[in-house]
C-alpha cells in the first residue's frame, strides 16, 4: 500500500527503513522523502513508525543474550 503518493513510498519501504535504523519522522523524510510535498502522508507514516518501533522493541526483547553476535572489545 502506498503511504506517500507524491514520492511513491510504500508501507513496506517505511517499515524497512525503520528496521534499518530510522527512528524519527525526520529520518524517514531524509531517506525516503516523505512529507516533503503535500504532507498528507504524515499522520499515516507516524502511525507506521510508532507501530514498527514498538514491534522492533518487542522482538529485540525476546532475543536471548547468548544469541547476540555483536563483537565486544577485547
Amino acid at each position: 500500500m502506498y503511504v506517500c503518493v507524491c514520492r511513491g513510498v510504500t508501507e513496506s519501504a517505511l517499515r524497512e527503513a525503520i528496521y534499518q535504523g530510522a527512528n524519527r519522522m525526520r529520518d524517514l523524510k531524509a531517506c525516503l522523502g516523505i512529507t516533503e510535498q503535500c504532507g498528507l502522508c504524515a499522520s499515516h507514516a507516524k502511525q507506521i513508525l510508532d507501530e514498527t518501533l514498538s514491534q522492533k522493541s518487542q522482538v529485540q526483547s525476546f532475543i536471548p543474550q547468548s544469541a547476540c553476535v555483536c563483537k565486544t572489545a577485547a
